[in-house]
């Protein structure tokens, strides 16, 4: 990359401009090609875009979809223009990369708009095409009324057949982060909306019991559930649209998301040699460099780093593709910016309620063959004396030998982002649960409690670690009610409480404040299992038998509030006296 000029009996060297191509716009693509420029300002840098739009937000588009986002261009986080004289970035859109040799250095490019292929050479590469929706092979699914939400365009379409057809009924087949957001955005346009899910929840990234909060949720704001329940077919019935399932059901369907998942476009990395990993990614190392060292990848094409386990995730988050494209396009004009991995922090809107989940979930947990220690808490997301308190609901998984914080998920209607931007933080430095209670964090009553839910999150492992608290998560006590096991449940909430919400099938009632005089109506041979409605007054109930010589107390962590199995009426039952 050296040019030498004679002039006379001078000699001069003239470096050769680095030329970098960067295949692919959007979040990894555009973010790769601002931080090459900002890192090298005699580089020739290209970028390909076979869309019309560089950079929007992803993200935001159902939001466009409901009105809530009023103006299509809110989302155009860059237009082409502007990129161009920001960063002097040639940049090419409705230009499509269609191959790339690797050994020339140099790709092919088809230009939709002259309608003509051409070549281009490259030093570097940085590969971003993202992304793209799956289509199960269900008859029907290419039909005009079935949409898929991914890029700008996609949402032009839905916006504009929505115009024109005003449709009053939508299936989503889906019940994913995508799924649910369309969810939401198109009952706000008055739409009947039904979610038919394969799976026996919604929003896999959560553990069941905390994904059934949401599914709920949702139904009270109108949205229909099938689960575990698979559509077999999409067609007109009688002059409308209908989304058959195969459990014989069949939906009303003016409009049909398709919200399945996506796969990462890896055919331009496959027919070029790169290396691919076992989740269909391209692999990198932490520069982003693949296989093949002049070219980088970034963004949703590629399998990422799960930080807890250490093992390879596809993670397609935009807040990903970001810093992986930062990364690459710095890596390639040649600095050393290494993207160690990711907790998996997602966060989801669901109509008034917040969920997000960090780290790995519990399935998650005993799947990568940890021996997960878990907790729930439900506590006000500020002081509850000052107006407008609500109620966070916070499961922890930890390592059960050393202590490690594994997981968290967080629902709520406010101040679940602050505590699962905490829980990522603690994960991403290895901090055990007990660490927690030692956080400063900021106190103030519209804003926390003297103790912040993630200080009471430390405090319960503190407890569990001193052996003065022993969990039964609502699984296991739902499995051992099912098993009619030798056991005692003590329902300790008053009886107000109970009559109100009904009792956990199997319970005796003991007011935790009549505990001390009636327990002598209890066995403490007997294994004993308290819950109350969030966990703080069994926890003083397992403290004060304990104390009295019992041997086996449980307490139900996260107490009733937690509980999503069967309930029955206030109690008839009478526990059975010690001897």
């Amino acid at each position: 990359m050296v040019a030498i000029h004679q002039i006379g009996k001078e000699v001069t060297v003239k470096m050769k401009a680095l030329k970098l191509v960067i295949v692919g716009g959007v979040a990894a693509g555009a973010s790769a090609a601002a931080k090459a420029r900002r890192c090298n300002e005699n580089a020739e840098i290209i970028m390909f875009e076979k869309g019309p739009d560089i950079s929007y937000a992803t993200c935001g588009l159902p939001y466009y979809l409901s009105g809530v986002i009023q103006e299509r261009k809110r989302l155009l986080v860059t237009t082409a223009s502007f990129f161009r004289r920001r960063f002097a970035v040639d940049v090419r859109t409705n230009q499509e990369v269609i191959h790339i040799d690797p050994i020339g250095h140099k790709v092919v490019v088809k230009d939709f708009t002259a309608g003509k292929e051409y070549e281009e050479t490259y030093d570097k590469l940085v590969l971003a095409p993202g992304a793209s929706p799956v289509i199960p092979p269900i008859p029907g699914a290419y039909s005009p009324m079935v949409h898929t939400v991914k890029t700008l365009e996609d949402t032009d379409r839905i916006f504009s057949y929505m115009q024109d057809t005003q449709p009053k009924n939508a299936v989503i087949i889906g019940g994913g982060l995508i799924g649910m957001e369309m969810a939401e955005n198109l009952a706000l346009k008055s739409i009947k909306v039904s979610v038919v899910e394969f799976m026996p929840q919604i929003l896999s990234f959560l553990d069941r019991e905390m994904a059934d909060m949401v599914c709920r949720h949702a139904q009270k704001k109108g949205i229909d559930f099938y689960l575990f329940e698979k559509v077999t077919a999409i067609k007109q019935k009688d002059g409308r649209g209908v989304v058959q399932t195969d459990k014989g059901r069949e939906l009303p369907a003016d409009l049909v998301i398709m919200a399945v998942g996506i796969k990462p476009n890896i055919q331009l990395a496959k027919d070029a040699g790169l290396r691919i990993g076992s989740h269909g990614g391209v692999v990198t190392n932490e520069y982003m460099q693949s296989s093949d060292p002049d070219i980088y990848a970034a963004g949703d094409c590629v399998e990422s780093t799960n930080l807890v386990t250490g093992k390879p995730v596809i993670f397609p988050m935009g807040s990903a593709a970001n810093k992986q494209g930062r990364a690459a396009g710095a890596n390639a004009m040649g600095r050393k910016i290494a993207v160690q991995g990711f907790t998996g922090t997602v966060i989801v809107k669901v109509f008034a309620q917040t969920a997000a989940k960090t780290g790995l979930s519990e399935r998650e947990a005993l799947a990568a063959g940890f021996t997960p220690f878990v907790s729930y808490i439900m506590a006000g997301h500020h002081a509850g004396y000052y107006p407008g308190a609500k109620n966070l609901r916070i499961k922890t998984i930890a390592d059960h030998s050393s202590g490690r914080l594994l997981g968290a998920q967080v629902i709520g209607r406010e101040g679940v982002d602050k505590r699962i931007d905490v829980m990522a933080t603690a994960i991403y430095n290895h901090m055990n649960q007990e660490d927690l209670i030692h956080l400063d964090l900021a106190y103030a009553p519209p804003y926390s409690s003297a103790r912040d839910p993630i200080i009471v999150s430390g405090a319960v492992s503190q407890n569990f670690q001193a052996g003065d608290w022993q969990p039964i998560t609502p699984h296991d006590l739902q499995q051992k009610i099912k098993a009619e096991g030798d056991f005692v449940l003590v329902d300790v909430r008053t009886k107000r409480e109970t009559e109100k919400t009904g009792i956990i099938p199997g319970a005796i009632h003991i007011p935790l404040d009549d505990l001390r005089k009636r327990i002598i109506e209890l066995n403490s041979e007997q294994e004993i299992i308290l819950y109350c409605a969030v966990g703080l007054r069994s926890y003083v109930g397992h403290r004060i038998l304990a104390m009295h010589g019992f041997r086996e107390v449980k307490s139900l962590t996260g107490g009733f509030g937690c509980w999503t199995y069967e309930t029955t009426g206030e109690s008839t039952r009478h526990p059975t006296p010690r001897i």
